[in-house]
C-alpha cells in the first residue's frame, strides 16, 4: 500500500508540468481528443463457486487511456485505453490473484459545474485477458497457477464517476463481470470477477 501512496502522490505532483503545455482534457465548448494516465487500487472479489472463504483482495491499476468527442452539440465522449490490472480474491495466506491487461470502451458525458470542474459519469463494457497469477488454497493442496483454475479471458462491464480539474483527474467505479471465468474441468460451478476501484491521474 506504501507503493501505491508514493506512486500517486508522484502522479499528482507532475501534473502541473502537464498543465503547463495544455488547456486540459476534456473542452466542453468544442471537439477534442484527449489522452490520460491512470494509477489507483482495486479491492477485487471472486463471485460464485470456486471458495465462498475468499474475501477482498486490494490490487494495482495503471493504465494509459485515450478518449474522443462523438458529438458536437453534446458533451458524449468515448474513452477507451489499456490497464494493468490486478484482482482476484484473498482470506488470509489462501489467495487467488489474477493479472489482466484490459482493454474498456467507455461512454462518458461531462458536466460543467463550474470554472475548470467537469462531472463525468460513465458506463462500458471491458475485455480482458489473463497473463499472469498465482492460486494458494492450503486446506485444498492447492498451490498452482491460477490459470489451472480459471480462464484467461473475461469479460463485464464498468460503471463510475470521474472528475477533472486543471488536468487532475480522479474517479471512483464499480467493475462486474458477466462471463464465467472458471475452466471447464472445474466441476459445473461458475465463477465471475467483480472489483471496486478507485483512481488518479492527469489528462492532457
Amino acid at each position: 500500500m506504501k507503493k501505491f501512496i508514493v506512486a500517486i502522490m508522484a502522479v499528482l505532483f507532475a501534473a502541473p508540468s502537464f498543465a503547463q503545455f495544455t488547456s486540459g482534457g476534456f473542452s466542453l465548448d468544442e471537439n477534442s481528443v484527449y489522452y490520460g494516465i491512470r494509477l489507483g487500487v482495486n479491492f477485487a472479489g471472486i463471485g460464485g463457486d470456486f471458495n465462498d472463504n475468499l474475501g477482498t483482495k486490494v490490487g494495482m491499476n495503471l493504465g494509459g487511456v485515450i478518449g474522443l468527442r462523438l458529438s458536437q452539440s453534446t458533451p458524449v465522449f468515448l474513452e477507451s485505453g489499456l490497464y494493468y490490472s490486478e484482482r482476484g480474491a484473498k482470506d488470509g495466506k489462501d489467495k487467488a490473484s489474477l493479472t489482466y491487461l484490459e482493454l474498456p470502451v467507455l461512454i462518458k458525458y461531462g458536466i460543467q459545474t463550474g470554472g475548470d470542474f467537469v462531472v463525468l459519469p460513465y458506463i462500458g463494457p471491458y475485455f480482458s485477458y489473463g497473463i499472469a497469477g498465482k492460486t494458494k488454497i492450503k486446506e485444498a493442496g492447492i498451490n498452482d497457477s491460477s490459470y489451472e483454475f480459471f480462464k484467461h479471458g473475461d469479460m463485464g462491464f464498468k460503471l463510475g464517476c470521474g472528475a477533472e480539474y486543471n488536468n487532475l483527474y480522479a474517479e471512483v467505479g464499480y467493475q462486474f463481470g458477466v462471463a464465467n471465468i472458471l475452466e471447464d474441468n472445474e466441476a459445473d460451478g461458475e465463477a465471475r470477477n467483480h472489483a471496486f476501484y478507485i483512481n488518479v491521474g492527469v489528462n492532457f
